[in-house]
């Protein structure tokens, strides 16, 4: 017998000697604006304290643009937006040389990816080949363009948004694309009172461009330090095991949960822990963070079928005993 899905917004059960202020600020910052949207905005922040990219799948115009310039202002961060389009190159991501007639060489000039916050809007109105410009970015945190490899400035973080697939001009992400993001996210329509207080409250684009910088990039790197060295106990360990062998074995997926999903899952546990003020993982975490994680992973047999990925995931929580 399993246990029942727990998803806490807040563990209250544990007092906790690592409670980080910071981090506090930056949350309420965030939920000032983007409101009602509490848990995931905490899988977005924990997203980043692992040093993973978030996709966001949702409608136009529930706020996935707004949540990511307000993580680029509160954590100080600088930020630059793409636009992906159908006629999209990956020149346009990675940049291009140009010749100068001054110097009679050719220069190269940084694109867009050079940055520590990209969002990458409308990620799946873009062809594969131009998806695929940001394989290398998010997996090495490196581009390799015109026979020479630069890095990336660090912290570097990937934010993708992008349309329902049965949209009009859409392109799948591929799984190899898929996979290079941490967590998927859905914000949805807020509920009547915070819609309510949206409709009457300020100007969200006016709040975002009076947000202050919470925490400073080189503190941003500790915390993503301190969020690696959370604690995760060999029986909790076996646990993120049970699950991804139980998908592994259920005819109902394509492909159960890889070696790379097992570490995404453990790795935004720890940081939802640290977020939480605790030193160590509980199989709570590891179940608050479970839909996000599989939500782009875990693909039914019949391509027809409904992925929702809280279903899943309770039915996964309910079939693995815990340790």
């Amino acid at each position: 017998m399993g246990r029942k899905a727990y998803y806490p917004t807040k563990s209250a059960q544990i007092p906790d000697p690592m409670r980080l202020p910071e981090l506090d600020a930056v949350l309420a910052d965030i939920n000032r604006i983007i409101l009602g949207k509490e848990r995931p905005i905490r899988l977005s922040l924990a997203c980043l304290l692992a040093r993973g990219h978030l996709l966001i799948e949702d409608l136009p115009g529930v706020g996935k643009t707004t949540l990511a310039h307000v993580l680029a202002r509160v954590l100080g961060l600088d930020f630059q937006r793409i636009q992906f389009t159908s006629d999209m190159l990956p020149a346009d991501i990675l940049g291009v040389s140009i010749f100068d007639r001054g110097s009679g060489a050719f220069h190269f000039h940084p694109g867009p990816i050079f940055t520590q916050v990209v969002l990458a809007d409308e990620i799946n109105r873009a062809t594969p080949k131009a998806q695929s410009a940001l394989l290398e970015a998010m997996e090495e945190r490196q581009v390799t363009a015109e026979g020479k490899t630069r890095p990336l400035p660090e912290p570097f973080f990937v934010i993708a948004t992008q349309n329902p697939t049965h949209q009009i001009g859409t392109f799948p992400l591929p799984e190899s694309q898929l996979d290079r993001f941490l967590l998927k996210i859905e914000l949805g329509y807020p509920d009547p009172v915070a819609e309510r207080e949206l409709l009457a409250g300020a100007d969200r684009q006016r709040m975002v461009a009076e947000l202050t910088a919470r925490v400073s990039p080189q503190r941003l790197i500790e915390l993503q330090q301190a969020a690696r060295e959370v604690h995760a106990s060999p029986a909790l360990i076996d646990y993120v095991q049970a699950l991804a062998a139980h998908t592994r074995m259920a005819p109902r997926w394509q492909a159960g949960l890889s070696p790379r999903a097992c570490l995404a899952l453990l790795a935004v546990a720890r940081a939802w822990a640290m977020l939480d003020g605790r030193k160590h993982v509980l199989p709570e975490d590891v179940q608050a963070v479970l839909p996000g994680v599989i939500a782009h992973r875990l693909r039914p047999v019949d391509d027809v079928a409904r992925n929702d990925p809280e279903a899943v995931a309770a039915a996964l929580i309910e079939a693995v005993a815990l340790p």
